[in-house]
């Protein structure tokens, strides 16, 4: 299992941040690898939500629930299915407030699939490649919580 973490600090309170994380109809407004996320679920947002997420390349997509919902404390998320070489995956939020700042922690654990020839994949470049997005993802959503 691979687990990677990253954290940003955003000059936006917690319940901004929160709003937009919880909101599953709009994350290609400010994740620059998304080109569409549409809710699937009949509500559309706490425990159980879920959404159907196509990237910008054209090729990958995934589907994913809410499955930890503590408003502006914890949010988790679990893939139901992709096309990724991934399994397994889930992504968690930890939200800490000082002085009307926010610090949004990530945390996203998967395993590779295919064995052994997955976890070599995973070490060359799946989980540079998955960083990599994830920190594109954070400076988004900073800079949505932001104003900018």
């Amino acid at each position: 299992m691979t687990t990677l973490t990253n954290a940003i600090r955003v000059n936006a309170p917690a319940d901004r941040v929160w709003a937009i994380l919880t909101n599953l109809a709009e994350l290609e407004k400010y994740d620059p690898t998304v080109a569409s996320s549409t809710v699937t679920s009949a509500a559309p947002t706490g425990i159980g939500a879920t959404r159907k997420v196509v990237m910008k390349d054209g090729k990958h997509w995934f589907d994913e629930q809410i499955t930890v919902f503590e408003p502006e404390v914890a949010l988790a998320f679990e893939l139901t299915s992709c096309n990724f070489p991934i399994q397994h995956l889930n992504h968690s939020y930890r939200f800490d407030t000082t002085d009307g700042h926010t610090t949004v922690t990530q945390v996203m654990t998967y395993t590779p699939r295919f064995g052994a020839l997955g976890r070599l994949m995973d070490v060359l470049a799946i989980r540079k490649r998955s960083d990599a997005g994830i920190k594109k993802f954070l400076d988004g959503l900073k800079a949505r919580a932001e104003g900018s």
